[in-house]
């Protein structure tokens, strides 16, 4: 019987990874740690000592059917980019294939993705002091300055209808709870016309696009950011409002600090503000649409026990609610 590629990546085999390692001129010592990752498989691979390799790097095996090879290369050269211009991020290593070293930071087996990063030694900040959104605005600044430079062709934009939003809201209609159905729906799709309005004048740069505090590393270097997975072309605001503390953060010291950094090196975009009600509701739905699409995947029945129930669409219409009531 044949394995499809889906099979093959909810069921990755140890041997599988550390021969895909190894293909790629690394000296496994047999050790893997999984690392927690919900869309992709992730793991930690410790490596035999040498001068020529380092101690272990990060596997990063991609679910099939997300993204093509263009658009993860898309991904790696910004990273590679960013990395060129001093800013702390992890970057993918150029593979090597019987110890010749190719262009590519992507191979594939049984029709899955993956890539190898380089390991970065940091814990997540627990707290983000004033001093160090000052640090994170100037780092911010500089990502969408080089951002800016040039299109990602390959990836999504996070613009007027050139998403998948609609196409995300017919595919959830029939699980949402019928009791909130047509008010959850009603919310939704005001939000989604008035976000694609807002969007209409927009300037949209290359952005990181999941800029939470979880994808902050504190190394003894510094800070660095990890996980470009979710980098689309986007209005730079999307990068900042994930990071705030909580949802009133305008008048908050590490707000001020955040701008004052941003400043240092750019134009603060203030008027792009006004998105951010209409991007953290888009964010709740497409989370929610993100759960539903992977409910084929045996971990998320288990991570998201409450999904599909009353009271979690009840609870999700209450969100929206609040947000739409606000506008």
């Amino acid at each position: 019987m044949t394995t499809s590629k889906t099979e093959s990546f909810l069921n990755l085999d140890p041997h599988l990874i550390l021969e895909c390692v190894e293909k790629h001129g690394f000296r496994a010592t047999g050790e893997l740690l999984q690392l927690n990752s919900y869309e992709n498989r992730v793991f930690d691979v410790r490596l035999e000592p040498g001068t020529d390799q380092p101690a272990s790097l990060i596997a990063k095996f991609y679910r099939p059917n997300r993204w093509s090879e263009s658009t993860l290369l898309d991904e790696h050269l910004f990273e590679q980019e960013l990395k060129n211009e001093g800013l702390s991020v992890a970057v993918p290593y150029s593979l090597k294939n019987n110890s010749t070293r190719t262009d590519s930071t992507v191979d594939q087996i049984n029709g899955i993705y993956y890539t190898f990063f380089e390991k970065i030694r940091g814990r997540l900040l627990q707290e983000i002091t004033p001093n160090e959104f000052l640090k994170i605005g100037r780092w911010m600044a500089q990502l969408h300055n080089i951002g800016e430079t040039q299109t990602a062709q390959h990836r999504p934009t996070l613009g007027p209808s050139a998403d998948d939003k609609w196409a995300l809201l017919e595919n959830m209609y029939p699980y949402v709870a019928p009791e909130v159905r047509d008010t959850y729906f009603d919310l939704a799709e005001d939000l989604f016309q008035q976000l694609d309005h807002q969007l209409t004048d927009a300037k949209y740069l290359r952005i990181h696009g999941d800029l939470h505090r979880g994808n902050i590393l504190e190394s003894p270097e510094g800070f660095v950011v990890v996980d470009f997975d979710d980098f689309v072309n986007g209005p730079a605001i999307q990068d900042v409002w994930m990071l705030m503390p909580d949802e009133n953060f305008l008048e908050t010291p590490e707000f001020e600090s955040l701008v004052t950094g941003y400043q240092e090196l750019r134009h603060f975009p203030k008027h792009e503000l006004k998105l951010i009600p209409f991007l953290r509701a888009y964010r709740m739905i497409s989370y929610a649409g993100w759960i539903l699409n992977r409910w084929s995947d045996p971990s998320f029945p288990r991570i998201f026990p409450e999904f599909g129930t009353y009271k979690y669409w009840a609870e999700q219409t209450e969100n929206i609610k609040k947000i739409a009531y606000t506008l």
